[in-house]
């Protein structure tokens, strides 16, 4: 009978948790994590923000070109013929 308890206390050991007690660990991680984190500031954020919006308006200023360079060349090779 001794036997059985060992076993049935090492079964319990081997048995992973729920996966609510798993999601829990996994929360309390990610926040202890994001306490770590060292935020930007506003100014910066703003700073990032504006490079991104011009550059994104150089390239479809280039794009839009560059598509109407190909239209006036395909009406012209088009009119040749």
């Amino acid at each position: 009978m001794a036997k059985e308890t060992t076993n049935k206390v090492e079964k319990k050991e081997d048995k992973k948790p729920n996966i609510f007690v798993r999601f829990g660990r996994k929360v309390k991680e990610v926040f202890s994590e994001l306490k770590k984190v060292t935020w930007p500031t506003f100014p910066k954020i703003a700073k990032a923000t504006g490079v991104v919006i011009v550059v994104v308006l150089v390239f479809t200023i280039a794009v839009t070109a560059v598509d109407s360079g190909l239209i006036q060349l395909l009406k012209l090779l088009t009119n040749l013929g």
